[in-house]
C-alpha cells in the first residue's frame, strides 16, 4: 500500500496499519460485526496490537485499543509514542470516550493518532484533540505515593 510515506518515517505508519490490519482481521465481533484493530508503537521501538472482543454481555466486551495497551503492559512497556486504529465503513473512527482515557493514561498530549480504513489513513489527531483539557497521571503529581 503507498501514500504512506507522507507521514514521519519514525512513527512507522505502514508497519502500524500492516499490523492492525492482520489483528483487525481476527477480532471477535458477532454482535456489532465491526471489527476494529489497533497497533501502538513505543519510544522502545516495539509494537503491540489488539482487536476488539465483543460478548453477548455487551459491557464485558473490550476495545482493541485497550487490548493493544493491556499486550504493551504485559510486555514490560509503558509509554505510547504513536497509535494507529482500523475499522471498516464509511466514517472515520475514532477511539470511544473510555480508550481516549486509557491511551491519555499512557501517552502524553501531543501522542499522534492515526485513524484509519482498510485504504489507510483517513485523518490524524493527538490526544489532545480527541480529549482536551483532559484529566491524567501529571494531575496526581503530589497526591498519590
Amino acid at each position: 500500500m503507498s501514500g504512506f510515506e507522507e507521514f514521519p518515517r519514525e512513527h512507522r505508519v505502514a508497519e502500524l496499519f500492516a499490523a492492525a490490519r492482520s489483528v483487525q482481521e481476527r477480532a471477535y465481533a458477532p454482535y456489532s460485526h465491526f471489527p476494529v484493530g489497533a497497533a501502538i508503537l513505543t519510544p522502545e521501538g516495539n509494537i503491540h496490537v489488539g482487536c476488539n472482543v465483543e460478548n453477548a454481555a455487551y459491557p464485558v466486551g473490550s476495545c482493541a485499543e485497550a487490548g493493544a495497551i493491556a499486550a504493551m503492559v504485559a510486555a514490560g512497556d509503558l509509554r505510547i509514542a504513536v497509535l494507529l486504529t482500523i475499522c471498516d465503513g464509511d466514517e472515520v473512527g475514532t477511539c470511544c470516550g473510555g480508550c481516549r482515557q486509557r491511551v491519555r493514561e499512557f501517552g502524553s498530549l501531543d501522542t499522534p493518532i492515526y485513524a484509519c480504513g482498510p485504504e489507510g489513513v483517513r485523518a490524524t489527531f493527538t490526544m489532545a484533540e480527541l480529549l482536551p483539557v483532559s484529566f491524567g497521571p501529571d494531575n496526581l503529581r503530589g497526591f498519590v505515593r
